[in-house]
């Protein structure tokens, strides 16, 4: 009998044991924990995932209390959050509606859980693959994307928005807003420099973000003072270097000088005190930049490489890669002193990526990639920026916060994201290598977990010879 009660006692324990137990999604159990915030690894730790996000970063020992579905041992490996990439483009018509489409896992394959798309001519279809992403019904990286752009009359970009007057911007703003866009794009083909400023501050009255292209017949002065969230490519922020900008601007502005004309005397007369006092006025007023260097290096140099047998062009649409001519086109025309131009300026610009850090500017990661930029691709163009950014003057930390950390800062959401902590969005790299030692270590990718999905590298593989395939089929 006294047998019996102790089997019963014994039996009644486990069972309130297992009764208590939590049910989670994924638990990663020996991985290296990065803080990208300041660089500390955390060990010897439990990261507890359920329903998309981070419930509890708690001691090994703690995993008896968890029931879980999917147990990942990340023994040596390097756990930090999912990238962002700041600066994508879907676009190219509607013949390319599916290759585009097939772009978001290409993402999700190396590791970019979200993306920040600068607007093209897809945007109707853009907003319906956030908004499925988002819904959970597709696989993709969550998309912040802007809509239509803001442009002038008769503007080269197919698909924008052209105002003339500030009742026709005010127009376009409440269009943008009606279809619900996360910011504004604003570049500048033909607007006119007046409605340039004037559509910042409404879009900033508006409590809308704004990023843009800058018109040379404005200042970095002008448009910083007006409110500019973020600059959109380095080669914007070389022309603060010169002390005669607002002369030179007006020039432009009335004619007498052509942008093409302009950049020589840029590079001429570039004082770094004089960029670093604009800078520094950026950083005041919160104006970003989004450097772009890996699509800017890429044409700069298509004399040296012209990239026709890179392997990645696998995963990429015929179509899509058939957009790129229009850039190799312009580069081919160019004659021997407008290569060694563009040399010079690649070179110049990059220069003031570290310029830009010591003034306290808010460095956005970013790669153009996607339709039209050539050889710029998607996932695999984020990373290689990355390491172009350290090339140029970044150290590895700082490489990765312009993705991680101040991505979703731009937003306001760095509640949510940033780090591998409690109650944070479970969009989580696992890599091989640390890459803070070697920010080229991005690439090594062991898993990805993103909207509460996790893939490990036979499932990512997988997903990149989907891609492949239908990329070769023309679907």
């Amino acid at each position: 009998m006294k047998q019996i009660m102790a089997l019963l006692i014994t039996w009644l324990f486990i069972s309130a044991v297992l009764a208590q137990k939590i049910k989670v999604d994924i638990i990663i159990t020996g991985a290296h924990i990065i803080d990208v915030r300041n660089g500390s690894i955390i060990n010897n730790r439990l990261v507890v995932i359920n329903a998309g996000k981070i419930i509890a970063i708690t001691d090994k020992i703690k995993l008896i209390n968890y029931e879980v579905s999917t147990l990942v041992n990340a023994d040596g490996k390097y756990i930090m959050p999912g990238l962002w990439d700041m600066h994508v483009h879907f676009g190219g018509g509607d013949t390319l509606i599916e290759e585009n489409k097939n772009l978001l896992p290409l993402y999700i394959a190396n590791g970019i859980t979200t993306v920040r798309d600068a607007s093209a001519d897809l945007s109707q279809y853009v907003l319906q693959w956030r908004d499925s992403i988002n819904q959970g019904s597709m696989l993709g990286p969550r998309i912040f994307t802007s809509g239509p752009k803001l442009e002038g009359y008769k503007s080269i970009w197919i698909g924008d928005l052209e105002v003339g007057t500030i009742d026709e911007m005010k127009a376009a703003m409440d269009s943008l807003q009606k279809i619900k866009v996360d910011f504004v794009k604003i570049t500048d083909n033909t607007i006119k420099a007046g409605i340039y400023l004037a559509a910042i501050r409404e879009a900033n009255k508006r409590g809308m973000k704004i990023s843009g292209h800058v018109p040379y017949s404005l200042t970095m002065k002008e448009v910083t003072e007006a409110g500019l969230s973020s600059v959109e490519h380095l080669g914007y922020a070389l022309k603060a270097g010169i002390s005669n900008e607002k002369q030179l601007a007006d020039k432009i502005a009335d004619g007498t000088l052509s942008n093409k004309d302009a950049m020589p005397l840029i590079l001429e007369n570039f004082n770094k005190d004089t960029a670093m006092s604009i800078y520094r006025l950026m950083a005041k007023h919160g104006t970003a930049v989004t450097p772009t260097l890996s699509i800017s290096y890429i044409t700069s140099y298509l004399d040296k490489d012209d990239h026709h047998n890179d392997d990645y062009l696998k995963y990429i649409g015929k179509g899509l890669r058939r957009t790129y001519d229009w850039r190799v086109q312009r580069a081919v025309q160019d004659s021997r002193e407008a290569i060694v131009l563009r040399h010079r300026v690649f070179e110049k610009s990059a220069s003031l990526l570290p310029l830009l850090q010591q003034a306290g500017v808010t460095v956005l990661a970013g790669t153009d990639a996607g339709y039209l930029n050539s050889f710029d691709y998607p996932g695999l163009g984020l990373q290689q920026e990355m390491v172009m950014m350290v090339k140029y003057g970044l150290t590895p930390l700082q490489a990765l916060q312009a993705s991680v950390i101040n991505g979703p800062a731009f937003f306001k959401i760095i509640n949510e994201y940033g780090a591998i902590e409690k109650n944070k969005r479970a969009d989580i790299l696992v890599l091989n290598s640390n890459p803070l030692h070697n920010i080229a270590a991005t690439k090594e990718i062991d898993a990805v977990i993103v909207n509460g999905q996790y893939f490990d590298r036979h499932a990512l593989d997988n997903l990149l010879l989907e891609i492949k395939t239908k990329a070769a089929a023309g679907n």
